[in-house]
């Protein structure tokens, strides 16, 4: 496998460390109801305004926080007439962001209408609910973080905007294989468990730093659609961490990769993991400002090389967006 060319740009934001979550994700149906969920009622800034490389019929949203942090990025793919998705084994089940325990009770009347439910897990307090096309969200309170950087131009008050993921939560016939792949490949440690639930943690990491495994022997296998999870992506500082990332996954797994894909603002190997959810190493670099000035991020629709001689072709099959 040969590696991209690295780049020299960095990232003007970044994340405790190089390990971790470094984007989710997600299949939605309109664009325009995705974009208004995510940016206004979330308050999320939107980051990056593209098409799926593979399907540039398409958009590829990707909303996170004012530098679009590996750690705090959830993307999408819009399809308008996608069909529904079905929960079940084999799929990332859930998407937790991180919010200030304080803001618990803003979150709560702000989200009333999305089907929430307040419980309890390994001692925080997690609001759950869903986006308008059924993805399972939810927001963690953890408290002492309001003073973490976040999206202060959004509809949301700073005091209470979203500081990045807290974790995902993957649903799985077993789990053990799996683990081993997060605790060797992606230096996870086991830290805790909670009925069919192993929370492995990245030590020093507080944004996206989480992945729960949940043992769900005898379940359906889930169905990818509108409102599940295409892939989640885990954080290779560069080239050379994915390689290595890549030799361990051959040589103490047995797993192959495909051949790193370039994505712009990152590069990027993919596998499917022992519970069959697409894992994806997404680098660090170039970033999300490699394309355009930081301060205007998402303000224009921006094409990879290989189609901006299509322009005018894209720009008029794409769903005009208000």
């Amino acid at each position: 496998m040969r590696p991209a060319k690295p780049e020299t740009a960095t990232m003007t934001q970044a994340t405790n460390t190089t390990h971790g979550i470094h984007h989710v994700t997600a299949i939605a149906g309109s664009a325009q109801r995705n974009l208004d969920f995510y940016t206004r009622t979330l308050g999320l800034r939107l980051v990056k305004k593209t098409v799926n490389f593979d399907d540039p019929g398409a958009y590829h949203f990707y909303y996170g926080d004012e530098a679009g942090s590996p750690g705090t990025i959830l993307t999408f793919f819009p399809w308008e007439n996608a069909a529904e998705g079905r929960a079940g084994a084999g799929e990332l089940q859930e998407t937790v962001f991180r919010i200030p325990q304080s803001a618990i009770g803003y979150w709560t009347a702000r989200l009333v209408n999305h089907g929430l439910e307040r419980s309890t897990r390994f001692g925080e307090t997690v609001l759950t609910f869903r986006d308008p096309d059924g993805l399972r969200l939810a927001l963690a309170g953890i408290p002492g973080i309001e003073a973490e950087p976040a999206w202060d131009n959004g509809e949301v008050p700073v005091e209470n905007a979203i500081r990045g993921f807290h974790s995902v939560s993957l649903m799985l016939e077993k789990t053990a294989a799996t683990g081993a792949i997060l605790t060797d490949v992606f230096d996870f440690r086991e830290v805790a468990k909670e009925g069919n639930t192993t929370r492995y943690a990245v030590e020093g990491t507080s944004i996206g730093g989480i992945v729960d495994l949940k043992a769900v022997g005898g379940f359906l296998p889930a169905r990818l659609g509108r409102g599940s999870v295409h892939h989640l992506a885990f954080r290779a500082a560069d080239d050379a961490a994915e390689m290595e990332m890549v030799r361990k996954l051959a040589t103490n797994h047995g797993l192959r990769t495909t051949e790193q894909k370039n994505r712009d603002y990152f590069r990027s190997v993919y596998f499917r993991e022992p519970g069959h959810v697409l894992f994806e190493i997404a680098t660090d670099i170039p970033g999300f400002a490699v394309d355009e000035p930081a301060g205007q991020l998402g303000t224009a629709l921006k094409l990879p090389a290989f189609l901006e001689g299509h322009r005018k072709q894209i720009e008029a099959t794409l769903p005009v967006l208000a």
